[in-house]
């Protein structure tokens, strides 16, 4: 990092391109710790085994996207709240570079850009995936809303029974309490998504 003038910049070769183990270890324990569950617990409500929660809190896991976000609605928190770094000031993130996680079973692969600060429950992502696979995500917590624009190339996105095909500069919103889905029809589809939560 350097500072000029008070601000801060993260410097792109100093943002790591995985999520630092030791932020989501130390999340889960504060959320968990908050909820007042139990390792058992938590995993039990997540549909996860005690010892990936067990490595996972003790940052010797490697977590996907799912697992995240299964956490994440089993503590009734946004996904955001798991994996967001400390506030740095003034943060940059250069293209290709920033906390990303990659889905277990998809080419699909999301960047946090920000999360929201206390009182303001929104999260900004940038993905990118590429053809072949579905990414297909779980009901987030109760009165998520995404809203998602497509930079480059298309891809097909929505909820279950209403996705819709859509390309550079197109936007969509939806539920994102239901089951929905993200898909890439062209080589090298990336997008923004701003998930809300009310």
């Amino acid at each position: 990092m350097t500072e000029d003038d008070g601000m801060t910049e993260v410097d792109a070769k100093a943002t790591p391109s995985r999520l630092p183990r030791e932020w989501i270890a130390a999340a889960l324990r504060r959320e968990r710790t908050r909820a007042g569950l139990s390792l058992s617990e938590l995993a039990k409500r997540a549909g996860i085994a005690k010892s990936t929660l067990s490595q996972l809190e003790a940052a010797t896991g490697n977590p996907g996207i799912e697992t995240v976000w299964a956490l994440a609605v089993a503590l009734g928190v946004p996904f955001s709240v798991l994996v967001e770094s400390p506030d740095p000031g003034v943060t940059v993130i250069r293209a290709g570079e920033g906390p990303t996680m990659r889905a277990e079973q998809a080419s699909y692969a999301g960047t946090l850009l920000s999360a929201g600060p206390t009182g303001v429950r929104r999260d900004i992502y940038h993905g990118a995936m590429e053809p072949g696979s579905v990414r297909e995500s779980e009901p987030h917590i109760p009165g998520s809303v995404e809203h998602l624009v497509v930079s480059t190339g298309r891809m097909i996105a929505g909820p279950a029974g209403g996705t819709v095909e859509l390309g550079p500069g197109d936007y969509m919103s939806y539920r994102g309490d239901v089951p929905h889905s993200y898909e890439a029809l062209s080589p090298g589809a990336t997008f923004v998504l701003v998930m809300q939560h009310v």
